[in-house]
This record gives C-alpha cells, sequence and structure tokens, in this order.
C-alpha cells in the first residue's frame, strides 16, 4: 500500500448548484489482495479490497456494510448519473435532507437482500 498525502488538500465544488466543496486529500495505491478500512468518527466502517481484476467497493451490502452501521442506497442526479452512496444509520435524516437539496432520486436501498432478489433474480433462479 501506498498512500500520496495531497498537501494542502485540493478543494473543488459540485452539486446541483455548485455547492458542495469537496477536499482531495490524496491518493492510495493498493496492490491486489490489498485492503484499507475506512472509518467515520463514529465508528462506521468501509473496507476496501483491491483484486487483480479491479476492486470490491464495499463489504456485502446486506451483511457486513449493515454491520458497519452503512447502508447502500442506488441514487440517479438530474443529469442521469447513477450513484451507490453509504448512508449512516444515524444520518439517515441528514441524508434524505442532502438528496432532496441535490435533486437525487433515489432508485433501491442495496441492503434488504429480498428486495435485490425479487428486482434482480429471473423466478427460475430463487
Amino acid at each position: 500500500m501506498k498512500f500520496l498525502p495531497e498537501v494542502p488538500p485540493r478543494e473543488f465544488t459540485t452539486g446541483v448548484n455548485n455547492n458542495v466543496t469537496i477536499k482531495d486529500c490524496g491518493c492510495m495505491t493498493l496492490m491486489p489482495d490489498e485492503q484499507i478500512t475506512l472509518e467515520t468518527e463514529t465508528g462506521a466502517e468501509l473496507d476496501v479490497t483491491r483484486k487483480n481484476w479491479g476492486f470490491y467497493a464495499t463489504p456485502s451490502l446486506n451483511k457486513r456494510l449493515i454491520s458497519f452501521d452503512l447502508h447502500g442506497v442506488l441514487v440517479r442526479n438530474v443529469q442521469g448519473h447513477y450513484f451507490v452512496l453509504l448512508v449512516e444509520t444515524l444520518k439517515r435524516s441528514e441524508f434524505d435532507k442532502y438528496a432532496q437539496e441535490q435533486n437525487l432520486e433515489l432508485i433501491l436501498w442495496l441492503d434488504d437482500g429480498v428486495e435485490l432478489d425479487k428486482q434482480f433474480l429471473r423466478a427460475g433462479e430463487r
């Protein structure tokens, strides 16, 4: 694993009205089969694992991610771009406010295995 900090962080704006400022704090390079864990101040965790073919961007959406107090959600912005967001369990109202401010359309919560099966498995595969 190699981390190159961006000092000072590069700042840029985004969002429906360019009203969100993001700070790019650096770049991390993982080799295949290396993992990093990102944590919030409240203890929510996100594991990212590099494989030789790409990345596991999250732990299992309907098991381990929930145990880390995060919930996956698929949203679409006004330009038609799709994003997978991870919402902290105790921050749902803040997410709802952000989604409304940014005109994000909630497509599907990705933490309900039964609902995912209904959406994505053909009847013969269940």
